[in-house]
């Protein structure tokens, strides 16, 4: 039996990680790869922020699930002492007593072999099996596994690999900045967005896609031109655009559910859907999209209130959550009479705008026997600087 094992930190798995553990799996003609995600490096501490074991592990998984006969061990995470390769080897020696076992690594790593811990009982039990960047990468490898085969007898084996170029530390800075999505397998991009882990923020395209799948298609225009006016607004008004953009991309992603899915969304499972009136219902895509807009993708505080006042306001919004409302309201496609005013007024004074806007709503609704929402009521008094 041929047994590969292949160590890191994973901190997150990536394509990288992935091709290279084919290519591995191929040229050497493997059985069995072995993954070994890493709970406490031996040499150096994870960076600050870092992910807990158990998540990477999981990650770790989710990144190698697709990989043909392999295994991800939580041999190290589950201890809190120092991962040594030499330790890990051996107890995966007992498992395969019989195995051929080749030990998977980058060319840096391969070089400072005789650092490592227990480095010459290790060689005695595995063979190095080493990834080659690159020309120069190559003769590198060729002259130390020479030099190990003099001294220690230890054989090596070089994998072409088509490299991909990125490093778990270059996604780390990445994600804050919208990037690195196309490196990452879907399941894991998303969990690393709803938990926010290395303070990632959505790939915008990535975030547009899956807002715009749980849209009826015919809100999707609305959607997108509420974006351009969200942005535009931010600008005037000085708001972080990010914010604007991405709250005016999800505001709407509840818009379709009924009822129950509203209530399921908003996690009040004890709610008597019945007793919900028609008036209420038209409201309650604001408060579920601002809680799933936080448990599926991860935006700050500020945004999903924004998100959980656009239909109504309330008193003492920010001035993100008046953009948002404003921007809903005065978007391209909107056409009504009055939308012209609130257009101009919105780039010259925006609460103007916003009691305008309030109000038109309130004459809107009470038009139609509907009594107006409290939070609205309580909005126009703020903004007219009036006791609610």
């Amino acid at each position: 039996m041929r047994v590969g094992i292949f160590g890191g930190t994973f901190n997150p798995p990536h394509s990288g990680h992935e091709n290279a553990a084919k290519a591995a799996a191929a040229q050497l003609n493997l059985d069995i790869l072995i993954v070994v995600p890493v709970g406490v490096p031996p040499h150096k501490s994870l960076p600050k922020g870092s992910p807990s074991s158990e998540i990477r592990f999981l990650m770790t998984q989710n990144a190698f699930s697709e990989i043909p006969n392999s295994i991800v061990s939580d041999i190290e995470v589950k201890t809190s002492e120092p991962g040594y390769t030499a330790y890990t080897v051996d107890a995966i020696k007992k498992t395969y007593p019989d195995a051929e076992l080749f030990l998977l690594m980058g060319t840096d790593m391969f070089l400072s072999l005789e650092s490592w811990k227990d480095y010459r009982v290790l060689l005695d039990n595995v063979i190095p099996a080493v990834f080659s960047r690159n020309d120069s990468d190559y003769k590198k490898i060729s002259e130390f596994s020479d030099y190990l085969m003099g001294k220690y007898g230890c054989r090596t084996e070089i994998i072409k690999n088509t490299i991909i170029s990125i490093s778990s530390s270059k996604l780390r800075e990445f994600l804050p900045l919208r990037g690195g999505m196309r490196y990452i397998k879907d399941t894991n991009y998303r969990y690393i967005i709803s938990s926010r882990l290395y303070d990632a923020k959505s790939d915008w395209d990535w975030l547009r896609k899956q807002a715009y799948n749980m849209l009826d298609s015919k809100r999707v225009p609305h959607v997108a031109a509420c974006e351009v006016s969200a942005v535009e607004l931010a600008e005037r008004w000085g708001v972080n655009e990010d914010d604007a953009r991405e709250a005016a991309i999800l505001h709407d992603i509840t818009k379709r559910l009924d009822i129950t899915g509203h209530l399921k969304a908003l996690g009040d499972h004890n709610a008597d859907a019945s007793k919900v009136t028609k008036s209420e219902s038209k409201l309650l895509h604001a408060k579920s999209g601002a809680a799933l807009a936080k448990s599926l993708f991860g935006v700050s505080d500020e945004v999903e209130d924004a998100i959980k006042w656009h239909t109504t306001g309330k008193a003492g919004m920010s001035m993100l959550a008046k953009i948002l409302y404003i921007a809903d309201y005065i978007e391209a496609t909107r056409d009504f009479a009055g939308v012209e005013t609130l257009r101009r007024l919105a780039f010259e004074d925006i609460d103007k705008a916003m009691i305008l806007g309030l109000e038109m709503t309130v004459s809107d609704i009470s038009s139609k026997g509907i009594t107006p929402n409290e939070a609205t009521l309580a909005a126009i008094s703020d903004l007219k600087g009036k006791p609610a």
